[in-house]
């Protein structure tokens, strides 16, 4: 069954965990993302957890193998539970990621689940600063190819290119979707979106979803609003 994973998008921490004591007992997992680490660091990490939840810290890392082992490693003893890396950095700096991923856990505790980004889905056809670039679901089906040779848990990608990922990856690899839009949402700044019945039924393992639920009049209705859609096209 897909899991609903809500994007923790706000300024500070206060925001941060407000919302997410308001979404008690609805979602499993909170998702920490640039902004919001970047003002208050691990510590927001740490408290997420101490609430309960599974923690998806999304710093997309993407540098020299040494620096991305280091900082994934240290994004383990956080407490994170899912981290990611850019598939872009190939695969001396993916294999370093799982070095450091080993070597942030605790003895005897779960590795978190380490995946890679393919295209971002607020981008489209032609965002590419590349001349004649790849269509962005070839682009993302060929770096999840290369993620899973790689040795990584998972993607994260579109729900409209998860089937094709699944199909050439196998069902146990791990497709993470954001541009999650329940049908009478706006699109935002997100391009290549589909709804929570889509993202499950091309078989999506992790949904995320933010502002729908953030900005909602009531969040935690419409966080299990979701999660009831979900459900029912499992």
């Amino acid at each position: 069954m897909a899991e609903l994973v809500v994007a923790l998008d706000f300024k500070d921490a206060e925001s941060a965990l407000d919302m997410a004591r308001t979404l008690a007992g609805s979602a499993p997992w909170m998702k920490v993302g640039l902004e919001l680490f970047t003002a208050e660091g691990p510590m927001v990490v740490r408290e997420l957890k101490g609430l309960g939840y599974k923690v998806f810290l999304d710093l997309k890392f993407f540098d020299i193998p040494n620096t991305v082992q280091g900082a994934v490693r240290s994004a383990v003893r956080s407490g994170a539970d899912m981290v990611n890396i850019h598939a872009l950095g190939g695969e001396r700096m993916a294999k370093a990621a799982m070095e450091g991923c080993a070597e942030g856990v605790e003895s005897g505790a779960q590795p978190p689940m380490v995946l890679a980004v393919t295209m971002l889905t607020s981008m489209a056809a032609g965002d590419l600063p590349v001349d004649n670039a790849p269509a962005p679901s070839e682009m993302a089906l060929d770096l999840a190819v290369k993620a899973k040779q790689y040795g990584l848990n998972g993607v994260v990608c579109s729900g409209l290119e998860v089937q094709r990922i699944k199909a050439a990856c196998s069902n146990d690899f791990v497709c993470l979707t954001p541009g999650i839009r329940p049908a009478d949402s706006e699109a935002g700044d997100q391009r290549r979106v589909v709804t929570p019945a889509q993202a499950v039924r091309s078989g999506s393992d992790f949904l995320v979803v933010g502002r729908p639920i953030t900005q909602a009049v009531s969040p935690k209705d419409a966080a299990l609003a979701i999660m009831l859609e979900m459900e029912q096209a499992g």
